[in-house]
């Protein structure tokens, strides 16, 4: 009988170590990927979170007009800047001579570096979706068009200054978050030069 008792009591004692241990590895499972993900469930939810906070659809999201004025619109979300939507009548030559920038939408800008338009962050073949993880890095680190070196360098309003010190996991997660939106066919269009071209730089003595 006691032999017996000794057995319950061990088993018992076993399986309250079993499932206190099994729960302990749950919650740290739980802590650990909170930790790699910036505090959130998931990856995703993590890149959401840095591209809503870094006001990334300011300028790749167009915008309708509203009562309350120009609002995002959530049907084009980080399309970039809409391929049939024409230029302002602006003198260029006069904004870029006085350095001056102009925009209408955000999503395009004329300044002293010609006229620069936001790129189409959406998983569509006109978009990211041919991107690599590397390539979006390596654009947001280093400032070079597409993610491949020996490209020409990112325009304005691009804030380089800023991304390039985005983490590299920062910037895994909103590249992951990114290939979850709904794709938007949009061919961006190309930048284009100065209508004058800078003057050469001054020569020394």
């Amino acid at each position: 009988m006691q032999v017996r008792a000794l057995s319950v009591f061990l088993f018992t004692t076993g399986s309250i170590l079993l499932l206190t241990r099994c729960s302990e590895d749950k919650s740290t499972q739980q802590v650990t990927t909170a930790q790699l993900n910036g505090g959130y469930a998931t990856q995703v939810e993590w890149g959401h979170h840095l591209l809503e906070t870094g006001g990334c659809g300011d300028c790749h999201t167009p915008k309708k007009m509203t009562p309350a004025g120009p609002v995002h619109d959530s049907s084009l979300l980080l399309s970039g800047h809409p391929s049939g939507f024409p230029l302002p009548d602006l003198d260029r030559s006069s904004l870029e001579s006085r350095g001056i920038a102009a925009t209408q939408t955000l999503t395009f800008w004329i300044g002293p570096w010609g006229v620069s338009y936001a790129a189409n962050l959406t998983p569509d073949s006109t978009g990211l979706l041919v991107w690599s993880e590397e390539q979006f890095i390596t654009a947001l680190h280093e400032g070079v068009s597409k993610g491949i070196k020996g490209n020409r360098q990112l325009l304005p309003p691009m804030p380089v200054n800023v991304t390039k010190n985005y983490t590299t996991d920062e910037l895994k997660a909103m590249f992951a978050y990114l290939k979850t939106i709904k794709p938007v066919k949009n061919i961006v269009p190309q930048p284009m030069p100065p209508v004058t071209p800078p003057p050469p730089p001054a020569s020394g003595n």
